[in-house]
């Protein structure tokens, strides 16, 4: 009998990217776990591509500071929760479909991404650029999965009672340079 949860190549396993992932040189370390464990999802979840609601799930697991954006107690676990539940649950109706508001152009040469996760990594880069970091943090990606309203990760936090805009708004605060 055949596994149902795909074997993780040993470079998975470990701290070494297995090669040929889609992760360019230019989202660092930082966020390697982070597409890493939104690939691992995918797979698990039958999608052909990362979308963000993958990439939110992996952010919340993988990143303390992106968690601590989004709050503690009951919305966090709220959260969790239906984003688990994607997979048996309301999250079934995504599959085998492609993740595109058509709101925004899309960016292209991310294979693996749905349009909008490859639009907000790309996000996630250029928020970092413009406070003058070399590579982006997890608070920076968190930022741009909540920037287009038609994104599955905007829909799992409406669904939470989570505010997009009071997520933006706990992400500059984080920047914010403390006196």
């Amino acid at each position: 009998m055949q596994p149902r949860i795909p074997r993780q190549s040993a470079g998975e396993q470990g701290a070494r990217r297995p090669d040929g992932t889609d992760l360019d040189a230019r989202f660092g370390e930082e966020l390697a776990p982070v597409v890493t464990g939104a690939r691992r999802r995918a797979v698990r979840d039958g999608d052909r591509q990362i979308d963000t609601a993958h990439l939110l799930h992996s952010l919340i697991e993988y990143d303390p500071e992106a968690r601590a954006v989004l709050g503690e107690g009951p919305q966090v676990a709220r959260l969790l929760g239906y984003l688990v539940q994607r997979s048996i649950g309301y999250g079934l109706r995504w599959q085998s479909t492609v993740e595109d508001s058509g709101a925004v152009p899309v960016v292209t040469g991310a294979a693996g991404f749905s349009p909008l996760a490859a639009t907000a990594m790309e996000g996630a880069r250029a928020r970092a650029v413009r406070r003058g970091a070399d590579r982006p943090t997890g608070v920076d990606l968190l930022a741009a999965l909540v920037t287009d309203p038609q994104a599955r990760a905007v829909e799992v936090l409406g669904r939470a009672a989570v505010e997009p805009r009071t997520v933006l708004a706990r992400v500059e605060n984080h920047f914010e340079p403390t006196p």
